[in-house]
C-alpha cells in the first residue's frame, strides 16, 4: 500500500466507531488516508479521531475553500471505501443523488469503490436496500457483506459491517489491480 492513496467515507451508523481500525491499520501500511465525513458521521465519531489517526484534515463541508472539493479529491484517489455504508448511502449510490461532500465525490470519483453495509438487520432485509445493492453492484461497486451477530440495537441478526481486517484484506486485494 505503500504511496497509494485512498479515501475513506464515513457516514452516520454506529460502525463508524470501527473505522478508525481500519484508517490506523491503512496509514501504519504505507497508504496515504484522506477520510471523509458526513455530518451524521460526525456525531458518533468525532473528525478529530480520524485527523489524529491519518495525519491529514477530514473533509465534511461540499464548500470549503475550494468550490469544487469533490472533483479535486475524486483525482486524488486510487480507491475510495465507504465504511459503513448505511441504507442511505446506499439509495443515494443506486439513485445517482449527491446532496453532500460524500455522495458528489462517489458520482465524481472513477476509479474502484469499496462499499461496507453496516444497519439493522431488519433495514438490511429490505426489498428495497436489496435493490440498491444490486443497483450499486451493477453500476460497478464492490461490496463486502455484512456479517451477522450482536448489533447495537440489541438484537442479532446480519447487519454488522464487516471487520476493519476483512476490508483492509479486500482493500489489499483491490489494490493491485490498478494502475498506479
Amino acid at each position: 500500500m505503500n504511496g497509494r492513496q485512498l479515501i475513506i467515507g464515513v457516514t452516520g451508523g454506529i460502525a463508524a466507531f470501527k473505522t478508525a481500525a481500519l484508517v490506523s491499520k491503512l496509514v501504519q501500511a504505507g497508504a496515504g488516508v484522506t477520510v471523509v465525513m458526513t455530518e451524521a458521521a460526525t456525531h458518533l465519531v468525532g473528525p478529530k479521531t480520524f485527523e489524529a489517526l491519518s495525519g491529514r484534515p477530514v473533509a465534511t463541508e461540499t464548500f470549503g475553500p475550494s468550490s469544487h472539493p469533490h472533483i479535486e479529491l475524486a483525482e486524488s484517489a486510487d480507491l475510495l471505501c465507504v465504511a459503513p455504508a448505511t441504507a442511505n448511502i446506499l439509495a443515494k449510490i443506486a439513485q445517482g443523488l449527491g446532496d453532500d461532500l460524500l455522495s458528489t465525490l462517489l458520482l465524481a470519483f472513477s476509479g474502484p469503490a469499496l462499499l461496507a453495509p453496516a444497519m439493522n438487520h431488519h433495514m438490511w432485509e429490505k426489498p428495497a436496500v436489496q435493490r440498491n445493492v444490486a443497483q450499486a453492484r451493477t453500476d460497478g461497486y464492490h461490496i463486502i457483506e455484512p456479517g451477522e451477530g450482536y448489533l447495537s440495537c440489541g438484537t442479532r441478526g446480519r447487519g454488522r459491517m464487516a471487520e476493519p481486517e476483512q476490508i483492509f484484506a479486500t482493500i489489499a486485494e483491490m489494490l493491485p489491480k490498478i494502475a498506479g
